[in-house]
């Protein structure tokens, strides 16, 4: 019982940094319809953003947070307007490239400024870990709960209560008819663009702690971002997160009760079985893609 407790602690740890990355790429997908498989790489500089900004400069760390954060929203910002807006015939599978592209083009400039060396960093707060029934659940844990939650509520308060969210759902529905009704069709995309990099880089931040962050952290944390949205329902806001802790929770087990060696291989034997099994993922529905 205290070991599956603590695999469980573990994995809902873990799920929910998966379910920010799976938010990130599956609110970008309900505006666009594309799939940012440079995600990870926002992750990453979220990270290490918090390292240079929180260790290096000793900023305060809710500044550091939303610096690293908006540095993830600024790159996103350069990414749409330079690489993503100017194609001139934006065909899926030219995006696709583009995006991974990006990818690697990210992954070179951060070994360039950050080095190839893994740069850790504290816990946000110093308290002792806590024991519940002879299981330990970090303080960091916690932390990761807390904010991804204020998050999810932020983002769902976003859509369904101010104008700009009820707007860059009509453009996600059908741009063109967002358009004629005046709702600036280009703005919306690159405000999703703008959202779901920072979310990526908020995941890059509350991770920070709990691993070593390198220039090539990105890569397998955007695969497993994606898988869980995939399992969760890709474009689909609460399947993000039910993907995202499902997605952590059998992966813990899987490594706990079977082998380390599966840690990895878990998430892509999940994304194989949903594709079989139910391609639209558990919230989504086979003819619809939407919130």
């Amino acid at each position: 019982m205290e070991e599956l407790l603590q695999y469980l602690f573990s994995g809902i740890t873990n799920g929910a940094i998966y379910a920010v990355i799976a938010l990130g790429f599956s609110m970008l997908y309900n505006a666009t319809d594309l799939i940012n498989f440079a995600h990870g790489e926002f992750v990453m500089l979220g990270g290490l953003g918090l390292v240079t900004f929180w260790t290096v400069f000793n900023l305060p760390l809710p500044v550091a947070f939303i610096l690293a954060a908006g540095m993830g929203g600024f790159a996103g910002f350069l990414f749409e307007r330079l690489a993503i807006r100017t194609v001139s015939k934006p065909q899926p599978i030219v995006l696709v490239i583009i995006t991974v592209g990006a990818s690697i083009f990210l992954r070179g400039a951060a070994m360039l400024v950050w080095g190839k060396d893994a740069h850790g960093v504290p816990d946000f707060s110093s308290h002792e870990p806590i024991d519940i029934f002879g299981a330990t659940l970090l303080v960091q844990s916690l932390w990761i709960l807390g904010i991804v939650l204020i998050m999810v509520a932020g983002l769902h308060f976003f859509y369904n209560r101010t104008l700009t969210g009820k707007a860059m759902q009509a453009c996600a529905i059908n741009k063109r008819a967002a358009w004629l009704t005046g709702i600036p069709a280009n703005k919306m995309v690159l405000l999703a663009f703008i959202i779901s990099t920072s979310l990526g880089a908020a995941a890059g931040v509350i991770i920070a702690p709990v691993t070593m962050c390198s220039y090539d952290m990105g890569t397998m944390l955007g695969l497993k971002g994606f898988c869980a949205a995939m399992l969760g329902g890709l474009g689909s806001l609460w399947g993000a997160l039910i993907g995202g802790f499902l997605l952590g929770s059998l992966e813990s087990l899987g490594v706990g009760f079977f082998s380390s060696g599966l840690k990895d291989a878990i998430a892509f034997i999940l994304l194989l079985l949903i594709l079989y099994i139910r391609p639209q993922g558990i919230m989504g529905t086979a003819d619809s893609k939407r919130f």
